[in-house]
């Protein structure tokens, strides 16, 4: 595959059963040849995302001494602010070029949840920056709920299978500035080649040249969405449920050419947690004689801590 296949999410629900059977075919048939999607038909609006944008900008457009106190020691960088080449892909030393912001799941009716998770940072210099990554992170969760219903489909799985494991999710939208590269880069990228942690992510901003996906021949082809369009992609805790039917492909951001270098990229990928408890064991549907069973039994939180130490943003 050469191209990184798009779908509607309106298709899915519309009411027409054809359509609907097409979507879960189309977007199964993909998430098992690329594991990515570009999915227009969303939740959100273009207000929204302009209003996002640009709070966003306001944000990493304030003084470093500013951002820095936002920076929560001691939660893996859970909650709020990142700084600049903290966290480093899976077996780099360098780290990435890049700085983001988290915001986290909003709980409702769970004061068990409410007390495990760290409490969402509010930002005192931006009146609207906080309401606004609320709102997106509540239509791009909405949006997801609706994507992993049309692959439990596809895995021959009762519809809403995903919904519970999914409410009140350990989930993570994370908005992300590329700064301007002052210097040659050593061995260091804006995300060097990776797998996503969790079970889908929905990334915002891929409109522009610079990500790119890994196809099972070994070649990286560029991962472009249309403005209405977001990319969605399998993480591991999916593919490692489903005994890598579904794949979680290796993708980066590449650095721009040298004629860029002086310009900032922005993404904001939301990546879609279960709850911690959430058991990842191998599906029986996914394993037999010809399909032994890859992976050993654990839940969501033991796998999320597992990899969180390996990177580097928390320590053992």
């Amino acid at each position: 595959m050469d191209k990184i296949p798009s779908v509607n999410l309106a298709d899915f629900i519309s009411g027409d059963a054809d359509r609907k059977q097409q979507f879960v075919n189309q977007i199964g048939a993909a998430y098992e040849e690329i594991g990515f999607v570009a999915l227009s038909g969303h939740f959100l609006s273009d207000e929204l995302i302009e209003n996002l944008y640009a709070e966003v900008k306001n944000f990493f457009d304030l003084p470093i001494d500013t951002k820095n106190k936002y920076e929560i020691e001691g939660i893996g960088g859970q909650r709020g602010y990142t700084s600049f080449g903290k966290e480093r892909a899976k077996g780099r030393k360098e780290g990435d070029l890049k700085e983001f912001w988290h915001f986290g799941q909003y709980v409702e009716d769970n004061p068990i949840l409410e007390a495990e998770y760290p409490p969402n940072v509010i930002v005192e210099e931006l009146a609207k920056f906080n309401e606004i990554g609320k709102e997106t992170f509540k239509m791009l969760e909405k949006t997801a709920k609706y994507v992993l219903r049309a692959l439990a489909l596809y895995l021959d799985l009762e519809e809403t299978y995903f919904d519970f494991p999914i409410k009140n999710g350990n989930s993570i939208l994370r908005p992300i500035h590329y700064p301007p590269i002052e210097n040659e880069p050593k061995n260091a990228e804006r995300a060097a080649a990776h797998g996503d942690i969790n079970l889908i992510t929905l990334l915002m901003g891929a409109q522009g040249k610079g990500l790119q996906v890994q196809n099972h021949e070994g070649s990286w082809i560029d991962a472009v969405a249309q403005p209405d369009e977001l990319m969605i992609n399998v993480g591991d805790m999916l593919s490692r449920h489903t005994n890598n039917k579904l794949k979680s492909t290796i993708h980066r951001v590449t650095n721009p050419p040298k004629e860029l270098w002086k310009t900032s990229r922005y993404s904001i990928p939301f990546f879609m947690h279960p709850k911690s408890d959430t058991k990842l064991d191998v599906l029986e549907s996914c394993f037999d004689e010809e399909h032994p069973k890859l992976f050993d039994d654990i839940t969501a939180g033991d796998y999320l801590n597992e990899r969180l130490v390996e990177l580097g943003l928390i320590k053992k």
